[in-house]
C-alpha cells in the first residue's frame, strides 16, 4: 500500500510539498522492505503534532507584519523530539513536515534517544534588523511555549538561524520557567551552555561520511560543494583540510570554479566579508546549473530541498554525493543516478553529525557537565562510523541503495519502539 497524501492542484505544489511527497514516498518503500502492516505505516506516516501560529513582529518604523511560524513533533516513541528551527521566507507546514519526519529516521539511524521535530517561521531574516528579529524569535517561541522543553522537544539552530537565535529561544523560555533552563536548546553560545564542537558539527559529519564513503586516500579527490553556507562552507573547508580539491562551490550570489582548487579559507573570508562568492577574484564564474555538470568526484549538495530531480541527473557525473543538505535529491532524480551507478551518501546519514552533538549538548545540559572539544569530536566520529557501517553493510546484504538501506534501519527501529510500547488506551 503507498501512502497518500491529499491531491494538490499542480498550480499550489511547493518545494515543502515536494519534500513531503519525497519523504513519504522514502517511507513507503521502507515499509514495504520491512513488510510493516498498513496501521503502523500510517501512524509513521502521521505527525504526533504540528502547530500553525501567526507572528506578529513591530517593525522599527511601527509597521506590524504578522508572519506564519510552525513546530511540527513528527515521532516521540523512542524519546524527547529533537529539531531545527529555521527561518526562510518559503517555509511551510508541508516542508517542516517533511524534515521533522528526516530527523525521526535520523535519529533512530544513529542511535540516539530522541524523535524527529521541525520548526519554521515564514520569513527572511536578511530584511529583519537584529531587534526585529529577536522581537520574531522571541513571540514565535512564547506561541509555541507548551510543546518545548528539555524533556519533550528540544529546538536547534537551522537555515536563517543561529546560536544567537537560540540564546534568545533559552531565555524567553527560562523567564517563563523562573530559572535557566539551558537544555531547552542546543546550538547556543558556549557561554550559557553550548558544546564545543556544536557550531562545526554538521560539516565535520558531511567530512567524515565523504571520506568513509571514498573507502580511499582523500589526497587530489576533486569536490564540488552546492550551497557555501552554514554546513557548505565548512564541509569544504574540512574537505579541502584533509587533502581533498575543492574546485568549485556556489551560495544565492552565484558559482565560482577552479580547475586547480580554491582557496576555501581564503573565499570563505570573502564571502563572509562581501555577502557571497560572486566577484571571488581567485575563481573563474559559474552558473548555478553548471556545478552540478562538474566532472568531480564528489558532489555535496549543502542548500535546501530537491536540488536534483529528474531533469538534471543525467548530466551529473560525480561518483559519489554526499547529502549536506535535507532532502535535495528526489525520488526520480535517485533512480537515474542508482541507474547510473552513483552512490548516494543520503541526508539522514551524510548531516547527522549536528544531532548527534546537539544530543551532547543536551546530555552535558542535563548533568551540569561539561566535555573537552576532542571528547566530543571522538564520540561525533565513533557515532558517525558505526552507523555508516551499519548502513553500508545492510546495503550490501540486501542489495539495496545506502538511501534505502539507512531508511531500513532508522524506520526499523522506529516502528519496533512503537510495537513495544503497544497503543494507548
Amino acid at each position: 500500500m503507498s501512502i497518500m497524501v491529499p491531491s494538490t492542484t499542480p498550480a499550489l505544489i511547493t518545494p515543502g510539498r515536494q519534500a513531503l511527497d519525497s519523504a513519504l514516498h522514502q517511507l513507503d518503500q521502507a515499509a514495504a522492505h520491512l513488510g510493516l502492516d498498513d496501521g503502523l505505516r500510517t501512524m509513521l506516516a502521521t505527525p504526533r503534532r504540528s502547530l500553525t501560529v501567526s507572528v506578529p513582529v513591530r517593525r522599527e518604523d511601527g509597521r506590524l507584519d504578522v508572519v506564519q511560524g510552525f513546530r511540527v513533533q513528527h515521532n516521540v516513541s523512542r524519546g524527547p523530539a529533537k529539531g531545527g528551527l529555521r527561518f526562510h521566507p518559503g517555509t511551510d507546514i508541508h516542508e517542516v513536515t517533511a524534515l521533522a519526519m528526516w530527523m525521526t529516521w535520523k535519529c533512530a539511524l544513529v542511535g540516539i534517544p530522541y524523535g524527529g521535530a521541525k520548526g519554521g517561521v515564514a520569513v527572511d531574516p536578511a530584511g529583519l534588523t537584529t531587534r526585529e528579529l529577536e522581537r520574531l524569535t522571541r513571540r514565535y517561541v512564547s506561541e509555541i511555549l507548551p510543546l518545548i522543553g528539555p524533556e519533550k522537544d528540544i529546538p536547534a539552530p537551522d537555515v536563517g538561524t543561529d546560536e544567537q537565535t537560540m540564546a534568545w529561544v533559552m531565555d524567553t523560555y527560562s523567564v517563563s520557567a523562573g530559572y535557566s533552563v539551558p537544555g531547552v536548546v542546543t546550538g547556543k553560545p558556549t557561554t550559557l551552555g553550548g558544546s564545543l564542537g556544536r557550531t562545526g558539527a554538521t560539516s565535520r559529519g558531511v567530512q567524515i561520511a565523504a571520506l568513509a564513503a571514498l573507502g580511499r586516500s582523500p589526497e587530489g579527490v576533486t569536490v564540488a560543494v552546492q550551497g557555501f553556507g552554514k554546513v557548505g562552507a565548512l564541509a569544504a573547508q574540512y574537505l579541502s583540510d584533509a587533502g581533498c580539491k575543492v574546485v568549485a562551490v556556489s551560495d544565492v550570489t552565484g558559482a565560482v570554479y577552479s580547475a586547480g582548487g580554491l582557496d576555501v579559507a581564503r573565499l570563505r573570508a570573502y564571502a563572509a566579508e562581501t555577502g557571497g562568492v560572486r566577484g571571488f577574484h581567485h575563481a573563474d564564474a559559474l552558473s548555478h546549473d553548471d556545478l552540478f555538470e562538474l566532472d568531480v568526484d564528489v558532489l555535496v549538495p549543502a542548500a535546501l530541498e530537491g536540488v536534483i530531480t529528474e531533469a538534471n541527473a543525467p548530466r551529473i557525473r560525480a561518483r559519489l554525493i554526499v547529502e549536506g543538505a535535507n532532502g535535495p535529491t528526489t525520488p526520480e532524480a535517485d533512480t537515474i543516478l542508482a541507474a547510473n551507478g552513483t552512490t548516494v551518501v543520503p541526508d539522514i546519514l551524510a548531516n547527522a553529525g549536528g544531532v548527534i552533538v546537539s544530543y551532547l549538548e543536551w546530555v552535558q545540559n542535563m548533568q551540569a557537565y561539561a566535555w573537552s572539544s576532542g571528547e566530543i569530536e571522538l564520540k561525533l566520529r565513533d557515532l558517525m562510523l558505526g552507523a555508516f557501517s551499519e548502513v553500508t553493510s545492510l546495503a550490501a546484504e540486501r542489495g539495496l541503495t545506502l538511501r534505502q538501506a539507512a531508511h531500513v534501519l532508522g524506520v526499523g527501529r522506529v516502528a519496533e519502539a512503537h510495537q513495544m510500547r503497544g497503543l494507548y488506551p
